[in-house]
């Protein structure tokens, strides 16, 4: 995020870091990972392989989905053909450019009935690594580049990844509870996890942080603008939110640091006096986290299994992922 430089958490008085420049909005709110602590940088090779992982599926995704062969021809012809059985199903039934929600539905498309019914609750996490057509993938792609890269060189693929895999879960199981009647993919939860780790993380660091205000400021609008989108037709608002909501948890589990002030071992003179690695408030804020967290999954997957609708149980929740205006409907 910008101009929002850290001290050096394991030496007292450490230089501050100082942006300079701006591009992207992903990118300003990667860049606020990169100054903290410059005596222990990991490198990245977990986010460049997810990355991979889900080009690859939606390749593996496009062949099977062979739309020369198998397109009914309903909603006009194959959109690039040249690319024989990877080409794609017509804009009329795919305006991402990708396959069938048939094809989605076999390669492990979330679908609130096989989950429940048919006991397919890997399509919890197999949704994640899918992708509508190439729109879908590209964005969500950069969008991973941007952010994932710097939290794992600051955090390690241990936890990144942890957080990643288990906001993606958080949000396959809220969107399961309140979408039934359509397939959803993408990798959007997992993403949103990544933010709110990222809001977590400011805020449980707090003292480690100079121009505090104007970082946290920029993280929340980046993110109220995300979802925001979500609330248009066809967007997957419940992932979104769940994946956010179980990040900012593990945020508060994962990524804490040592507080300012804090001195490390092998920089401490023998006769200092020793203070606390983490704030009182740090420790009670994982112990919230962490009782919240189990609770919220354990109890989302209790609802889940036992076929509960979440719309019944919150009659206007519908309205967080689309909103009906003159120019469009939303069914759920």
């Amino acid at each position: 995020m910008s101009n929002a430089g850290a001290r050096d958490p394991e030496r007292s008085g450490g230089p501050n870091s100082k942006p300079n420049g701006y591009g992207h909005p992903n990118s300003r709110v990667a860049y606020y990972y990169a100054e903290a602590s410059s005596s222990e940088q990991w490198t990245s090779w977990l986010v460049p392989m997810f990355v991979a992982a889900n080009v690859s599926a939606f390749v593996i995704a496009m062949y099977v989905n062979d739309c020369p062969k198998k397109n009914s021809g309903v909603y006009g012809g194959c959109v690039a053909r040249f690319l024989g059985r990877l080409s794609f199903q017509p804009l009329r039934e795919n305006p991402l450019f990708g396959p069938s929600s048939s094809t989605l539905e076999k390669m492990g498309g979330l679908e609130w009935y096989k989950v429940v019914h048919q006991n397919q609750g890997w399509r919890l996490i197999s949704c994640i690594w899918l992708h509508a057509g190439v729109i879908h993938l590209l964005a969500n792609m950069l969008s991973l580049v941007f952010i994932g890269i710097r939290l794992e060189q600051q955090f390690g693929f241990v936890r990144v990844g942890l957080i990643y895999l288990l906001s993606g879960l958080g949000g396959s199981i809220l969107s399961s509870l309140f979408i039934r009647n359509s397939i959803s993919v993408g990798a959007s939860g997992a993403l949103f996890g990544l933010l709110g780790a990222m809001l977590s993380e400011l805020l449980t660091n707090w003292t480690i942080y100079t121009n505090k205000a104007a970082a946290l400021f920029t993280l929340i609008v980046i993110i109220a603008i995300n979802l925001a989108v979500g609330i248009l037709p066809h967007v997957d608002n419940f992932a979104h939110i769940g994946g956010f909501l179980t990040g900012f948890l593990l945020g508060f589990i994962f990524l804490v640091r040592p507080q300012f002030g804090y001195v490390g071992r092998n920089y401490r003179p023998a006769n200092a006096r020793v203070k606390s690695k983490h704030t009182a408030y740090q420790y009670g804020l994982w112990v919230i986290a962490m009782l919240l967290l189990i609770a919220g999954l354990s109890v989302g997957l209790a609802m889940l299994f036992k076929g509960e609708n979440g719309n019944e149980h919150c009659k206007w929740c519908h309205y967080l992922s689309c909103v009906p205006t003159s120019r469009w409907k939303c069914d759920n």
